[in-house]
């Protein structure tokens, strides 16, 4: 049996950050600040987990390229079990470009790289059903989105999942997701994508969630920002130990 308690599923990338004074629709603007780090995020929740202690592994694609070795090196630094990443041959590793400027606003540009070459055949099953948890967040391409479908009814009833859609399955909708929600026991989504996802309001579209078959919802909600609930609905507020990586 894995002492590996919980596994991550998701995009690997290389995160190129940007701080700009603000985002523009057109035009000319200077950036205060510049950094790229490892990213993705089902990569930086396994990332903190390893941190905090936690037996954690990742699976997914890079490619065979400098950027490829970073975040393998990161992880491993880390302590997360990096036997399930594959090197993608002549592949480059995926990465983000994000702008984010004074107000916390972001813009996020996708390049997938070796990503998009994920197959089933990458997934060693017998790995990921020895796990307590997979955490699962969002490719690109609808390939490895039909993949993770797939896996949904190949995953062992034993190991519960937690899902992070981001914005690129948030706007897939509810139908779309109901295999994965269904399958979900902890889903973490932020205020813009509960609206995305369910096309109603956070309280609304948390109820909705759970009907999907979800047993907990997280939905964060940005700094400064309060949520006022209705009577009988259950909740609380929790401040989040991070790691920068």
């Amino acid at each position: 049996m894995s002492n590996i308690e919980i596994t991550g599923l998701g995009a690997l990338n290389i995160d190129h950050l940007y701080k700009v004074e603000r985002i523009l629709d057109d035009g000319e603007t200077v950036v205060s600040e510049a950094k790229s780090s490892p990213g993705g995020s089902a990569a930086n929740t396994i990332y903190g987990l390893a941190r905090l202690g936690v037996n954690a592994g990742f699976t997914g694609v890079v490619g065979d390229d400098a950027e490829g070795k970073i975040l393998i090196q990161d992880f491993q630094k880390a302590g997360v079990d990096t036997s399930q990443i594959r090197v993608k041959p002549g592949a480059k590793t995926g990465s983000v470009v994000c702008l984010s400027d004074r107000l916390g606003r972001r813009s996020l540009y996708v390049t997938p790289g070796a990503n998009n070459l994920l197959t089933m055949d990458d997934l060693d099953l017998t790995y990921i059903n020895q796990t307590r948890m997979l955490h699962l967040s969002s490719f690109a391409d609808d390939r490895q989105f039909k993949i993770l479908l797939e896996l949904m009814d190949r995953l062992d009833l034993s190991t519960k999942l937690s899902f992070a859609p981001g914005a690129l399955y948030a706007k897939k909708g509810l139908k779309a997701l109901a295999p994965i929600l269904s399958r979900t026991h902890i889903l973490f989504i932020n205020r813009n994508e509960i609206k995305q996802l369910t096309g109603e309001d956070i309280i609304n579209g948390a109820k909705s969630c759970l009907k999907q078959g979800c047993s907990i919802i997280v939905v964060t909600l940005g700094k400064g920002i309060s949520l006022e609930l209705g009577k009988g609905i259950s909740h609380k507020t929790v401040i989040a130990t991070g790691y920068i990586r």
